[in-house]
């Protein structure tokens, strides 16, 4: 055997050494937190914009009607709001590796909540507001039975803990 068979034996040897020590979960974690980390970045990045834009869209006051510029205001300050829960839901999986039900809940009805008073500005159709509203009712029922019944609080109703609604 030649010294460089030699050599790429023992290279292929210590890179299957090397790679049957490789721990896959570990891996992945880091993978995960590296992606969550540019996730988080991208909406604190987000969220100042937004904070700004809106800060900037009160000068409009001057110039326009001040119901106009309100109700902007309102529906910014409420997608303001939905990307506070996105960035909640976030942190709560990148520290604990999991998101809970009412967080996601949360995030959904603070959305739904923002395009029904977009909705409801335009002064449109009731049609989509109804929809909305049935929509909206039914995340709620969602939240309270999500908090209600949590496996982490206990799976009887006197168990419940009211101040999580």
């Amino acid at each position: 055997m030649s010294a460089l068979e030699a050599l790429r034996q023992f290279d292929g040897e210590l890179l299957w050494r090397r790679l049957s020590h490789l721990d896959l979960l570990e891996m992945w974690g880091t993978g995960m937190k590296g992606v969550l980390s540019l996730v988080m970045l991208t909406l604190l990045i987000a969220l100042t914009g937004g904070a700004l834009k809106t800060l900037w869209e009160v000068r409009l006051l001057i110039d326009h009607s001040s119901e106009v510029v309100l109700r902007q205001v309102i529906v910014n300050t409420l997608m303001l709001l939905a990307l506070v829960e996105v960035f909640k839901t976030t942190v709560t999986y990148f520290r604990e590796g999991r998101v809970k039900v009412t967080f996601i809940v949360d995030t959904i009805l603070v959305v739904m909540l923002t395009e029904l008073i977009s909705q409801w500005f335009k002064g449109g159709d009731w049609h989509p507001l109804t929809v909305l509203l049935g929509i909206l009712v039914i995340l709620s029922v969602v939240r309270v039975m999500a908090v209600r019944w949590s496996p982490t609080i206990g799976t009887r109703s006197h168990d419940a803990v009211p101040g999580d609604l």
